[in-house]
């Protein structure tokens, strides 16, 4: 017998071999109808899986649609349907993996011709009758030969690959109505459940991701419990399309990329130049106020380096291939950090020096595979606003809550206010001692708490050499966007023997933290795209003002005044071409420049400006000198009087 304990506390004794779904027959009913599966002692159970434990306690809750394992329960099922409605409609067709994902799902197909926008509708079709039908999910475990003789007998050679890589002697099947998938489950009661679904979009997707294997073709799809909850999600979508940062990056011409130079390299265009680097000077200035040294590092180095610091082990596939350079292995630089090191090393330090924070925005190099690169999002090329802080193991906590008070200060002068905080864990490959990362994840926790935030742990998702805190930044459309990092490393200063001098005159280790205020300017640069639609605040717009003559007889006034303007600091631009006002006004606000001074006879006459606002507000006519306070008042970043 097992003993029970549910959600309300009641304990039942009931025999092993019972089921989860017995269970709640005999107790409570009304849980069927809402919940899609258990969570028993912290695993996520279907219902109809027998309750097992071996004679242990188990506490067991419902798992419903409100909670992150219902709703990916939900759309995994989702992606089982979209399979079966693939497999009814075409010929020859085989089955790789379909997961859930957030907001959704998506199913790997190899077939013969990519799927278009008609085969979606058709497939969407399908899958709405497959759901009326409400085929139950019936899952079952089988001998691992009986599995792989089912899956090589319908043809399915990529179930086969998964099958002949598990170790376990049982494999996972699930079946609704004639369609069957190799899959551990759970899965909903039936595929009457599922109430909104849409598939999305297409594209073309590597078999296990690797260039070396088979282009599969990719159907994505969003699910969820209620055609509003649905509905909701695709205006976001539409939205999102809208403010995509490859769109925006073309049409306000912020930036590029060209085959001719490389994927995943990016140019910086003159406007996006500019935003560069108005963020660069924001960055640098702030830093120099927090106490830290700017310093610049090589691109290059070599190879010894990076054995010594372990990304040659550990970050292999990272990393591009060495150049010979007189007989000596170099790479282009992934990381600063190593650099970092070689400068605070150069000199004998004491604790009195300590804490040293370095800051750099480094360029570094790393190989994505091609299938992967996105935009600025996912680049090769890219640079770090990075730093590095030496201290001692008394100054760590204070160090920890000092870099998150000033992160959260960073991000929302760009007018990022909304925030997802997670402390990540030791992961399965890691160096170091024990000791050491929970030392280290203690002091993260500490500081976390003294910084007065909230956070949810990540476990195993540190980095190989120490835990850090991830801040993942929420754009307008409430999307999350990993950024900015913090990380304790126990681990470098033993590699390079990093030491300085205690008050006895010992050579100690300092501690090491590693962190990112925003990332990659490529990566935060994208989201602030996003984030604005491309309509940048006053501070970070390329062009701030531009001055719009009615007439050709305007034009010595209109550049007069954006010379005064330009001479106070503001960037500033004159639109004297031939043209109809209406035509330069609508061209400026597609450049979404912030503010147009319309220059007219009478605003000539009386040595005025009418200022139109971007959205289209116009304000009442003023001298020049009234509308550069009128600037002067906005051209702040977001954070300007907030407490660092």
């Amino acid at each position: 017998m097992v003993k029970i304990i549910l959600q309300d506390g009641v304990e039942l004794e009931v025999p092993e071999t019972a089921t989860f779904l017995d269970v709640y027959k005999a107790h409570d009913k009304g849980i069927l109808k809402k919940a899609v599966a258990v969570k028993a002692n912290g695993a996520v159970r279907a219902f109809k899986s027998r309750v097992g434990f071996d004679g242990e306690t188990v506490a067991v809750t419902p798992v419903t649609l409100d909670s992150k394992e219902g709703l990916e329960i939900y759309r995994h099922s989702a992606s089982h349907v979209m399979a079966q409605a693939v497999k009814a409609l075409y010929k020859n067709i085989k089955l790789a993996i379909g997961p859930a994902i957030e907001d959704g799902f998506y199913y790997d197909f190899d077939v013969e011709l990519p799927f278009g926008p008609q085969d979606l509708d058709n497939i969407e079709a399908k899958m709405k009758e497959i759901i009326k039908a409400d085929y139950p999910f019936v899952g079952e475990e089988m001998p691992r030969s009986d599995a792989l003789a089912l899956f090589k007998g319908m043809g399915e050679i990529y179930k086969e690959e998964i099958i002949n890589g598990l170790s376990d002697g049982l494999v996972g099947v699930y079946r609704q109505g004639e369609f069957v998938d190799l899959c551990r489950g759970p899965h909903l009661p039936s595929t009457g459940w599922i109430k909104a679904v849409k598939l999305t979009s297409s594209a073309g997707a590597y078999w296990r991701g690797s260039e070396k294997n088979k282009m599969l073709q990719r159907i994505y799809g969003a699910a969820f419990p209620t055609k509003a909850m649905l509905d909701d999600y695709l205006v976001r979508l539409e939205e999102a399309k809208k403010r995509d940062h490859r769109k925006l990056g073309r049409e306000l011409d912020l930036f590029s990329t060209s085959e001719d130079i490389g994927a995943g390299l990016v140019l910086w265009h003159p406007n996006g130049a500019i935003v560069r680097g108005i963020i660069e000077d924001f960055w640098k200035a702030e830093h120099v106020r927090g106490g830290y040294r700017i310093i610049y590092t090589p691109h290059i180095a070599s190879v010894e380096l990076w054995k010594t610091s372990g990304h040659w082990d550990f970050y292999r596939e990272n990393l591009f291939s060495p150049m010979d350079v007189e007989g000596r292995d170099y790479i282009v630089k992934p990381m600063n950090c190593p650099f970092h090191i070689q400068i605070y090393k150069s000199r004998l330090r004491s604790y009195r020096d300590l804490p040293v924070r370095y800051a750099e925005l480094g360029t570094v190099y790393r190989y994505e595979r091609s299938g992967v690169l996105h935009g600025l999002l996912r680049v090769r090329g890219f640079t770090q606003d990075d730093a590095h802080i030496f201290m001692t193991p008394e100054q760590l906590k204070d160090e920890i809550t000092g870099v998150l008070k000033f992160t959260l200060y960073i991000l929302k002068s760009f007018g990022f206010n909304d925030f997802d905080i997670y402390l990540s864990t030791r992961p399965e490959k890691f160096v170091g001692e024990i000791a050491n990362w929970d030392k280290a994840e203690a002091a993260l926790k500490s500081g976390l708490e003294a910084a007065g935030v909230k956070y949810g742990i990540d476990p195993g998702e540190g980095v190989f050499y120490g835990p850090k805190i991830d801040i993942k930044i929420k754009d307008v459309l409430g999307r999350s966007w990993q950024c900015s990092t913090v990380q304790v490393d126990f681990n470098l200063p033993e590699r390079f023997d990093v030491t300085y001098r205690d008050d006895a005159g010992a050579e100690v280790r300092p501690i090491m933290i590693h962190r990112a205020l925003m990332g990659s300017l490529e990566r935060f640069f994208g989201c602030l795209i996003e984030h604005y639609a491309g309509a940048f605040p006053l501070w970070l717009s390329p062009v701030q003002v531009v001055t719009l003559t009615v007439t050709d007889r305007n034009n010595g006034y209109a550049q007069a005044v954006a010379e005064t303007l330009r001479k106070e600091g503001f960037r500033a631009e004159s639109d004297t071409r031939n043209e109809k006002l209406g035509f330069k006004i609508r061209e400026a606000q597609l450049r979404k420049i912030p503010y147009q001074l319309v220059i007219g006879d009478s605003e000539q006459s009386q040595a005025l400006v009418a200022p139109r606002k971007r959205g289209g507000e116009t304000l009442t006519p003023m001298p020049v000198e009234e509308f550069i306070r009128v600037l002067s008042s906005e051209a702040a970043p977001c954070s300007s009087g907030l407490e660092r």
